[in-house]
Parts: structure tokens; C-alpha cells; sequence
């Protein structure tokens, strides 16, 4: 042994293949030593604690009245489908609060029982949630 760096005795000796056990494939291998989450579902979780959302916001009730008299409007032209955009709330399905969405669109109905409205491309909107609407019809107006 005197004179030999470390493992030169077994340097150059053959790899062993098994005769008995077929030889694992390398994508097989290289998946023994690939990361795995320990913690199920503790990434996702990470991902949805930060992810940010908006607190509902409470109209005045000057802001309720001028909501009102613009509905009252709109449904007094229903026929002819005006052209507005609605902002409202959308509550988060997973957290507490939402977010704000504005859409745009063609006014199908109003109910004020049930209390939504629905645009021509079948938009349900709770009028509770509404924050504000905008049309070329309320310019002179509000």
C-alpha cells in the first residue's frame, strides 16, 4: 500500500451490473434524489397568505342615494338596453375580504326583489355590491 494515492486499488476494477435486477433507468435515478415537499400543501398556503385582497367598502349614504336614483334611471329605459360601467365587489371565496371589479357592458334586467342586475352577456351583479355606476346616460344628470 505504500506508494498508492487513495482508492488506486479499486480504481479501474469493473462497474457492476446486476445479472438478476434490471438496471434503473436514468430518470428513475436521477428521481431518487429530486426535492420532495415534505410539508403537503405548505407552499400553496404560503402563496394564498400573501396574497392580498380589498375590504368592502361602506357608502355613505349619500353615495346609497345616488346608487338608487341611478337604478331607478337605468330601469326606467330598460328597453333600450343602455350602455353602462359597474364597479362592485366580489367577495374572495377562500379569505376574508375581495376585490374591486369594473365591467362595462349593455344592461339586461334589473330585479329589485332579488336585488342584481344582469348585463346582455349574462352577468349577475348583486346590488348590494355595487359601488358605482357610470353612463353616457347620467352625464347631465349626477
Amino acid at each position: 500500500m505504500k506508494g498508492k494515492t487513495n482508492y488506486e486499488d479499486i480504481i479501474n476494477l469493473p462497474h457492476h451490473v446486476s445479472s438478476k435486477r434490471p438496471q434503473m433507468s436514468m430518470l428513475d435515478r436521477a428521481a431518487q434524489f429530486s426535492p420532495f415537499a415534505a410539508l403537503t400543501g405548505y407552499d400553496d398556503a404560503i402563496h394564498e397568505t400573501g396574497r392580498l385582497t380589498d375590504e368592502k367598502i361602506d357608502l355613505s349614504e349619500e353615495e346609497k342615494e345616488a346608487l338608487d336614483r341611478k337604478q331607478q334611471f337605468l330601469m326606467e329605459r330598460l328597453g333600450g338596453h343602455p350602455a353602462l360601467t359597474v364597479t362592485y365587489f366580489v367577495p374572495d371565496a377562500k379569505k376574508s375580504g375581495g376585490a374591486y371589479v369594473t365591467k362595462s357592458g349593455n344592461l339586461k334586467k334589473i330585479d329589485e326583489f332579488e336585488r342584481w342586475m344582469m348585463l346582455m352577456d349574462g352577468t349577475k351583479i348583486p346590488l348590494d355590491d355595487v359601488a358605482d355606476i357610470e353612463s353616457e346616460l347620467f352625464r347631465d344628470m349626477f
